[in-house]
């Protein structure tokens, strides 16, 4: 090909290297071709790809929220949003690639599975990366150990290597939850004109004496032992765990979900909501995952050694990097009977921000 003539559709894309990257194990000399080997062989190397574009997305977001000051009225919030939405749309795509694979039953996967041990989707490096990019902890995870295995059905040394250092690095959770910390809108400044709605039997700000004494009054008398997650959840003065948002944090969040209709919150809730979108989405594929593991194989050990489709059931539970932002809902009162603010404070959440 003439080199001054520009780029060539294939070239560009190295479609070389992509469609001859497929060798099906069961079409080699000596075994029993497999027709649908080279389905399941295309589905992972899809899901490979777009776990690169995740990986790709939330590299920017990280970076925005490393600044020591993140600017609310620049572009970057919105970039985010914009990152995090495609993300949300990717797993999406993720979920609905699963009934492709699907379409092969448990005999066709038979023909080829033996040939495959002691390979798993469990090795994925890039998902792996993508789980402590958001921020889940290889000590969080469910059956922990099989995540320090560097033998057979383990990661190989590199592997583990780079998930362990990724995990050295801030993740996006704690750079929410320092972003969250930082919110001004509790400064007494904001403050002066407010009036209390009830008598302060505590020693925290006024704005949330007065919440919790509304939310309480929306309790039902089943609902009653809810007050004292409310008060575990933001009554404190705790620093943020590594896999936790702090109580400063979670009140920042909620205040921004219930106040989300002035215009300075309107991007810090998307944003917010979005990552509770990352968590559902994944936790949607998982279980997509575990019950078509258990369709085709039912309980059976898994090719890389996992308990099968036992550990993926546990994964579905307990993998979850945004909890503390998806219970906010929990604690929310009717928009009609949230507090009043203040006049200082309305001024400070308009398009100038504060």
């Amino acid at each position: 090909m003439n080199p001054n003539a520009g780029q060539y559709y294939s070239t560009y894309l190295g479609l070389e290297q992509i469609l001859n990257s497929q060798q099906p194990l069961s079409f080699k000399e000596g075994n029993t071709p497999a027709h649908d080997e080279m389905l399941f062989i295309v589905i992972h190397q899809a899901y490979e790809l777009w776990f690169k574009q995740i990986l790709f997305e939330l590299d920017f977001v990280r970076k925005v929220f490393s600044k020591e000051v993140v600017d609310d009225n620049s572009e970057d919030l919105n970039l985010c949003r914009h990152r995090l939405n495609r993300v949300v749309k990717i797993l999406e795509l993720l979920n609905q690639q699963i009934t492709i694979l699907d379409t092969m039953t448990p005999l066709d996967f038979l023909e080829f599975r033996n040939l495959l041990t002691p390979a798993s989707g469990f090795q994925s490096l890039q998902f792996r990366l993508v789980e402590a990019t958001l921020g889940l902890k290889m000590e969080n995870r469910h059956h922990k150990d099989y995540y320090k295995r560097t033998n057979e059905g383990g990661f190989d040394p590199q592997d583990y290597n780079s998930i362990h250092s990724l995990e050295s690095e801030p993740t996006i959770l704690q750079l929410i939850n320092r972003w969250l910390e930082r919110m001004p809108f509790f400064d007494s400044r904001y403050w002066n004109s407010y009036q209390p709605a009830f008598q302060n039997e505590t020693t925290t700000h006024p704005f949330w004496s007065d919440y919790r004494a509304l939310y309480k009054a929306s309790l039902t008398e089943r609902e009653l032992p809810k007050l004292d997650d409310f008060d575990a959840a933001f009554m404190r003065e705790n620093a943020a765990q590594v896999d936790t948002l702090s109580d400063a944090a979670r009140r920042s969040a909620l205040f921004i979900m219930m106040y989300r209709d002035f215009p300075v919150f309107q991007l810090s809730f998307q944003i917010l909501d979005k990552l509770i979108e990352v968590d559902h989405w994944l936790a949607g594929w998982r279980h997509k995952h575990l019950v078509m593991v258990r369709r085709m194989i039912g309980m059976r050990v898994g090719t890389g050694n996992t308990s099968g489709a036992g550990y993926l059931d546990g994964a579905v539970q307990q993998h979850y990097v945004f909890r503390d932002l998806s219970s906010l809902s929990t604690f929310l009162i009717e928009r009609k009977k949230m507090p009043v603010l203040p006049k200082e404070l309305i001024r400070s959440l308009g398009f100038a921000g504060v």
